[in-house]
């Protein structure tokens, strides 16, 4: 059974109601179609069979050459591509899950990790190979990587309907360690890509730039809307969202 993750979200409540429709019909799609992997596709941002096919693409592009920080998501999903991005010299900052402490992201040096890279990607092997750092610690990104449960060949993104995602953008960009020209990448399976048009959006979402399946990428920047803009959208967090995560609490006092 389906949790709603987004109980504590504020906004439309007909489009939170059409996204948490569209979750469903992923995951649905995901376990049907024998794809979906430890620790399972519902709630949450799915992992999937062909997740380091997936990194592998990715690894081999331009890209992906040019980067050396890159910020990734917690997920499982995107588990091979952090593992990569340390093995091939890359410093990965990976967001604390649901951005619950104060320093809400980790920060893995390639050059000094306890375990190996694959180990050391792992939300259990961060806490002994990184360290945990402040937003204001943080280094410019040359690479964002963000996990889907669906994506649209537009770039149109949807999560599992937490909100933490676009958070992490919202106050990277406020930061200014995400800019304009910042390239923002996810790794899904084929049956979480939706065609252009299709995934409901609100104006805090933020769109992504490639999306990589085991098969193919779609460049969706030619047809993907503007980012967000502003920093956080305070009016449209709800009390709940803004004292579950320490950081916004501190934001607003300040």
């Amino acid at each position: 059974m389906s949790t709603r993750h987004d109980h504590d979200a504020g906004g439309d409540a007909d489009l939170l109601a059409a996204k948490a429709a569209l979750r469903e019909e992923v995951w649905t799609a995901l376990v049907d179609g024998g794809v979906s992997r430890f620790p399972g596709a519902r709630n949450r941002i799915s992992n999937f069979t062909g997740s380091e096919a997936a990194a592998e693409r990715l690894r081999g592009t331009d890209a992906w050459a040019a980067a050396r920080t890159v910020k990734a998501n917690p997920d499982s999903a995107q588990l091979p591509v952090r593992q990569r991005a340390l093995e091939d010299g890359r410093t990965v900052y990976m967001a604390v899950p649901r951005l619950a402490e104060p320093d809400p992201f980790f920060l893995l040096d390639p050059d000094h990790l306890a375990d190996t890279p694959r180990r050391a990607a792992s939300i259990a092997g961060a806490t002994r190979s990184a360290r945990r750092v402040a937003v204001a610690d943080l280094e410019p990104v040359d690479l964002v990587v963000t996990g889907c449960v669906a994506v649209g060949e537009d770039g149109a993104r949807l999560g599992k309907g937490g909100g933490f995602a676009d958070l992490e953008f919202a106050l990277a960009t406020a930061a200014g360690l995400i800019g304009p020209h910042t390239l923002v990448v996810t790794t899904v399976h084929e049956l979480q890509v939706r065609p252009a048009g299709t995934i409901p959006t609100a104006g805090h979402d933020a769109p992504v730039d490639l999306v990589v399946t085991p098969d193919r990428i779609v460049d969706c920047r030619g047809a993907r809307t503007g980012r967000p803009t502003g920093g956080i959208r305070w009016s449209e967090l709800t009390e709940a969202k803004i004292a579950a995560i320490p950081l916004l609490g501190r934001l607003r006092q300040g």
